[in-house]
């Protein structure tokens, strides 16, 4: 298997392939071998792999580079799992909604199979029908989670909430120091963890409370977790969400947002909460703080155990699918270019301001 990754910056994705190259449950399903790309410029390469594995990015840009990966490899299986989009990135993001449920039926089509790395984001494909159903898996997204369950216990009553990814619009954590303002205990800290555009605006909002600390990148993705009390996770979207399970797994609370893939957390014990106001997260601080946020019933070791099982097995169904599929390479073909056709003549001219390049 031969896995295409157009964004190779330290984040959840780089660090899934990590584990997906090193895990021995994963290495014995097949070879593994990482290609970079540039954005947009992949050549008409034929790859000597069974099962070409897409991590990119699809946007009106990226379609014709699909369409040659396509030609080039015929006769080969083509995967393509989607890390980023959503629902609440297409209501958060998306002004056309037809416009670009169209663009990724198109860049759906070229591929063979469809990973969604949440029940709930495959939800929304189903139901929106972006994907057909036949040619859709779920497979929840993980990394090692070993070590995050061998971090100590919280000792006594919850002090420090935690935060922790990217400082970016997407993560909420605007709306976060706002709803923690509104929460006047003096005790009380929150601890964020990332870096990012946002630092700045962050700051700002915090407006000098010396209980919000802002601690920067980490090198060791276990320290944040040895650090605070709780999880907070209020993104406005996101497809899955390492951070919930790396925190559940260190036995942390977990308060995530009731959206997209954050959802699926709550299977392992997270606490979901709607509204994404600050006032909500203020309420849900409260409750923290007062003991009714309850503590996750599975221990770290379970969670960690059914996840990564979960992961491989997943992964070795896909295979199995895809090895054993009799669909030829040329219907797959001639689906993207239907679907193309189809696309022009609905919506007319591509608008790409709004996707990414």
């Amino acid at each position: 298997m031969v896995h295409l990754v157009d964004d190779t910056t330290a984040g959840g994705v780089m660090r899934v392939l990590d584990y997906i190259k090193t895990a021995p449950a994963m290495v014995d399903l097949a070879n593994h071998a990482l290609e970079t790309i540039q954005r947009g410029k992949m050549s008409a390469r034929c790859y000597e792999a069974d099962i070409i594995v897409s991590h990119l990015a699809i946007s009106w840009r990226t379609l014709p580079a699909l369409m040659a990966l396509r030609l080039a490899n015929r006769g080969k299986r083509l995967v393509h799992v989607e890390h980023s989009y959503t629902e609440g990135f297409v209501r958060h993001n998306v002004p056309n909604t037809a416009r670009f449920h169209s663009l990724l039926q198109c860049g759906f089509a070229v591929f063979d199979a469809i990973v969604a790395v949440s029940h709930a984001q495959a939800d929304w494909l189903r139901r929106t029908r972006i994907c057909p159903e036949r040619k859709l898996f779920t497979i929840r997204s993980c990394v090692d989670l070993s070590e995050f369950a061998e971090i100590a216990p919280v000792c006594g009553q919850p002090r420090v909430l935690g935060a922790v990814g990217r400082l970016d619009r997407q993560k909420g954590f605007d709306t976060l120091i706002k709803g923690f303002k509104r929460y006047q205990n003096p005790e009380a800290e929150l601890h964020f963890y990332g870096t990012g555009d946002a630092l700045p605006e962050l700051q700002a909002i915090a407006e000098g409370d010396t209980r919000i600390q802002f601690k920067g990148f980490c090198s060791n993705p276990l320290t944040p977790y040895r650090n605070v009390d709780v999880v907070v996770v209020p993104s406005r979207w996101e497809a899955y969400g390492l951070v919930a399970i790396e925190a559940l797994c260190a036995g942390r609370r977990v308060l995530c947002a009731d959206v997209d893939g954050l959802r699926d957390h709550q299977d392992y014990g997270a606490q979901l909460f709607g509204g994404q106001s600050d006032q909500e997260i203020t309420a849900q601080i409260e409750k923290v703080f007062k003991g009714e946020c309850d503590a996750c019933t599975m221990s770290g070791n379970d969670i960690s155990a059914h996840a990564q099982q979960a992961f491989a097995e997943g992964w070795k169904y896909l295979l199995e699918t895809q090895m054993s599929s009799e669909q030829g390479q040329k219907q797959a073909s001639g689906n993207f270019f239907s679907n193309l056709w189809f696309h022009r003549r609905r919506v007319g001219t591509y608008d790409r301001a709004h996707y990414p390049k």
